[in-house]
């Protein structure tokens, strides 16, 4: 039988080979949120995988690859709760709301993944000790922003500004969100979260709009 082919000549991972790297990425994301990015060692992963260190390497190149792959799951899993919310709204002013609270509701319910990501973030390193995750990694979520708030700048909703330094503040403003809600798990995330849209609103609206 033939190996089945994916895009770009790559043989696809088999139901079975893709079942387990789940488990593992699973795995890592509980690890790594209690006990830490630096303990949690590829050989703890794996016994709470309930697997042989040996099978994480057989999938993964190294923990690297392995922190990558998760940070790639937890932001797909994100991009698909989001884009199915936003794919009601039919304004600039709907997106920009949806998108905030979008974001929080779906993280309220996947704290884990939240903290693990962040200690994902603060700690993977490149070669020259450089962050893994610096402020580069965002621009597809830049450039997602950037098109909400020209869409709202030619519908009129919103006053002109300069797209990019929105697109920054909103980035950020919800990171910042994220971060004081792990700090201080009685927050009220998403009470937290309709403040930071109705600011942004407010912020962004042309004279006159509601």
């Amino acid at each position: 039988m033939r190996p089945e082919i994916g895009p770009g000549g790559q043989k696809r991972r088999s139901f079975i080979e893709q079942a387990r790297r789940a488990q593992i990425i699973d795995s890592a994301i509980e690890v790594i949120a209690e006990v830490g990015f630096a303990k949690a060692s590829l050989a703890l992963i794996a016994k709470h995988a309930g697997i042989s260190k040996g099978v994480i390497s057989y999938h993964f190149a190294g923990k690297n690859e392995l922190m990558e792959e998760v940070v790639s799951h937890i932001y797909s899993g994100i991009a698909e709760f989001v884009t199915a919310r936003m794919e009601k709204e039919q304004t600039a002013t709907g997106l920009l709301r949806t998108h905030i609270l979008a974001v929080a509701e779906h993280m309220r319910d996947n704290r884990t993944q939240l903290k693990a990501v962040g200690e994902i973030f603060y700690n993977l390193r490149q070669p020259d000790d450089s962050p893994r995750f610096g402020v580069a990694a965002n621009e597809p979520i830049f450039q997602l922003l950037e098109g909400i708030y020209r869409r709202g700048q030619a519908s009129g909703e919103f006053r002109p500004f300069d797209v990019r330094v929105m697109a920054v503040a909103h980035s950020g403003a919800i990171d910042n969100m994220f971060a004081y809600w792990i700090a201080h798990p009685e927050h009220d995330l998403d009470a937290h979260a309709r403040e930071l849209a109705d600011l942004f609103r407010h912020a962004t609206q042309a004279e006159g709009s509601s």
